[in-house]
């Protein structure tokens, strides 16, 4: 762990005992996305991850208690899987942190030992099983915003994302609003940071991230669900229908030279910045052969520790740019 990334001077104390105890244990902690974690696996873990059920949900901690003294704790009524503390950029934690347990009989021990703990006089903590929730919605996106603008600027921007699908807004209209499915309750909670943190924007429309609450998805499968001739019942908008299958992004620009009788684009990237919570800004240019000019942008990307290439997501928003510079709406 780099104690560089944290600001000096806040909760000095608590940060070198960490540090020392860091060096005396071997542990070693990952610091990324607004998360610091510890195993995932542990060392030493043969075989695959512990089954659903087995983590718990830590709240209401004090914001300057460590994994020096918060590990030990929960270790004391079973093996650790994983630790993950979610942290501030000041170095204080946010008040909250996920324990993953080996088994689910030492996850049930935790929160019957745990839940109202006091970990100082008059700080009693909250200890519950973790919702496991992997959807996300979106609200505010302007009416003219399609499925793959919008899936190509989430893939730039985050991780693990399944699916994505659009619906009239029922609350505010004209607008749009989108369901996210992500692979994991982890990967839906750092693209809801992300998401929220980036104050992202879509044609001008800001967007407003929360999880998917049940009522919601029962309200938006029904309207999915009820006929009409002209996309209108009563006084409620429809969902929107999911838009047929489109090209990948980044096949779109050679699609559209083609069609302009232009030559294939030519993409070059470079990174000029790299954030310590794991964001790098990249400066792109892409030569269409054959149009008059290159087309230049820059954009930020997140780390991607699943297999995809930074540039790879570069080439996806100079792909958007292109399609957008050109004025072409592919069906």
């Amino acid at each position: 762990m780099d104690e560089k990334m944290w600001t000096n001077g806040i909760n000095e104390a608590s940060k070198m005992a960490l540090l020392a105890w860091e060096k005396e244990t071997g542990i070693e902690l990952v610091q990324i996305n607004g998360q610091r974690r510890y195993g995932g696996p542990p060392p030493g873990w043969v075989g695959g991850p512990p089954p659903a059920g087995t983590e718990v949900y830590i709240a209401r901690l004090p914001q300057d208690i460590y994994e020096n003294t918060l590990i030990p704790l929960f270790e004391s009524v079973g093996k650790l899987y994983e630790f993950r503390l979610m942290m501030t950029f000041s170095g204080l934690n946010r008040g909250f942190a996920y324990a993953r347990y080996t088994s689910l009989q030492d996850a049930s021990n935790a929160i019957a030992t745990f839940h109202r703990f006091q970990m100082r006089k008059g700080c009693a903590i909250v200890v519950c099983r973790s919702t496991q929730k992997c959807e996300l919605i979106v609200n505010g996106l302007d009416i003219s915003v399609s499925q793959q603008e919008l899936q190509a600027m989430l893939q730039m921007v985050t991780e693990g994302i399944l699916s994505v699908t659009l619906h009239a807004s029922p609350c505010q209209r004209p607008a749009k609003l989108a369901v996210l499915k992500y692979r994991s309750h982890e990967a839906a909670a750092l693209a809801k940071k992300a998401l929220t943190e980036g104050n992202l924007r879509l044609r001008g429309a800001g967007m407003r991230v929360d999880w998917l609450d049940p009522q919601m998805k029962q309200k938006l499968q029904l309207w999915e669900e009820e006929p009409s001739s002209n996309g209108v019942h009563g006084d409620k908008s429809l969902a929107v229908p999911r838009l047929a299958a489109l090209p990948p992004l980044l096949e779109c620009p050679n699609i559209l030279s083609w069609r302009h009788r232009l030559r294939t684009p030519l993409f070059t990237t470079k990174c000029v910045q790299v954030n310590a919570d794991g964001w790098q800004r990249f400066w792109y240019q892409v030569v269409i052969p054959g149009y008059h000019m290159p087309i230049s942008g820059f954009t930020w990307v997140l780390q991607d520790k699943q297999g995809q290439s930074e540039h790879e997501k570069v080439k996806m928003a100079a792909a958007l740019h292109i399609l957008q510079v050109l004025g072409c709406q592919l069906t």
